[in-house]
């Protein structure tokens, strides 16, 4: 049974009043306990009923946890406790299924082991297979893929706490187009990954409201400024990479690309792995497959399609469609050159 949040700070309240031989608790008692402790944790939640109360004495009693609630009379009114002092929610054994969960939770987790501020990994981890009675396998089963020489990870943090605590940050930065290095104060807004790579969106005071991108590996030096931070408002990021591959977007509304897919098998692959969100069923053509999607072209669109090399065909629009050409004839002339 999925448990929410909500549910899971009434279980503990009730939990710790049913473990508690100090004091006699009625139904009442505890029911004001599980009001005043969601209260805290957030003002604006409503008190839950008598009847929400009991249905979580039934999660406690068989549904979830199987713990045995002792009713004790005294005249007429009714104390509730464990039989068990020593019985608790948070001394129930894991599920199979929890175990899993929390094994592909610790795969997950362990992909930061090397970013900076996240050495606790390397110490929570064994605790967690120690403490829930999880064992590790006697080989590793699940690999993901990393970038372990990444410069720019090490960035990674004071630009999430920039973001976070609203700072603006001077960077000495190099392009891979420039010789030399120059100073950018920037408002940071989004941290973006994509290709094993990290982007930091900021706001450039000389560029308005519009996002600029810099790549965090050409960053040499970050430095905090007391320039007052802006933010753009109400900006919503998956929109503004959802007509894009990768995190460049150049001026421009999407316009449909339409490819050819000349090999099945890469049409298999296409069909499984889709080029983009928007991308449309693959259908059977006298030339092959053909398929398409709406995105605003760009530097990374261009990369993903000559990827595929020989296997796929841009049809359109013309404009994609030539500099694809250029650039494959740029390629030919690399290997036909006599060097």
């Amino acid at each position: 049974m999925p448990v929410n949040k909500n549910a899971l700070l009434r279980y503990q309240i009730i939990d710790r009043c049913l473990s508690n031989r100090g004091r006699k608790w009625t139904w009442q008692d505890i029911l004001e306990k599980v009001n005043e402790g969601i209260r805290q944790d957030n003002p604006e939640s409503t008190s839950i009923s008598k009847t929400t109360f009991y249905e979580d004495l039934k999660d406690i009693e068989y549904r979830i946890f199987n713990l045995e609630i002792e009713r004790v009379k005294e005249g007429r009114t009714t104390y509730l406790r464990y039989s068990n002092q020593s019985e608790s929610i948070n001394n129930q054994p894991l599920s199979e299924t929890e175990a899993k969960q929390i094994r592909t939770a610790i795969k997950v987790l362990s992909r930061f082991k090397g970013l900076p501020q996240f050495e606790w990994i390397h110490e929570i981890v064994p605790i967690l297979e120690s403490k829930m009675g999880l064992i590790e396998t006697d080989r590793e089963i699940i690999s993901f893929e990393s970038n372990l020489d990444y410069t720019g990870a090490k960035h990674i943090p004071i630009l999430f706490n920039a973001i976070q605590n609203k700072r603006v940050l001077k960077l000495t930065y190099q392009s891979f187009k420039s010789s030399f290095a120059v100073e950018i104060e920037i408002h940071p807004q989004y941290l973006r990954q994509y290709n094993s790579r990290w982007f930091i969106m900021s706001l450039i005071d000389k560029w308005g409201d519009k996002p600029q991108i810099n790549a965090l590996d050409r960053i040499v030096e970050i430095e905090e400024t007391k320039t007052e931070y802006r933010t753009i408002n109400e900006f919503d990021w998956d929109d503004y990479f959802s007509d894009i591959i990768g995190v460049s977007r150049p001026e421009g509304k999407p316009v449909e690309v339409r490819i050819l897919i000349t090999n099945e098998v890469e049409a298999s692959y296409i069909n499984s792995k889709p080029l983009h969100q928007t991308q449309r069923k693959i259908k059977k053509v006298e030339e092959g497959f053909e398929t398409s999607i709406f995105v605003i072209p760009n530097i990374e669109l261009e990369k993903l399609i000559l990827s595929f090399g020989e296997n796929i065909k841009v049809l359109s629009p013309d404009s994609l469609k030539e500099k694809l050409r250029e650039r494959t004839e740029q390629v030919f002339w690399h290997y036909n050159r006599k060097i």
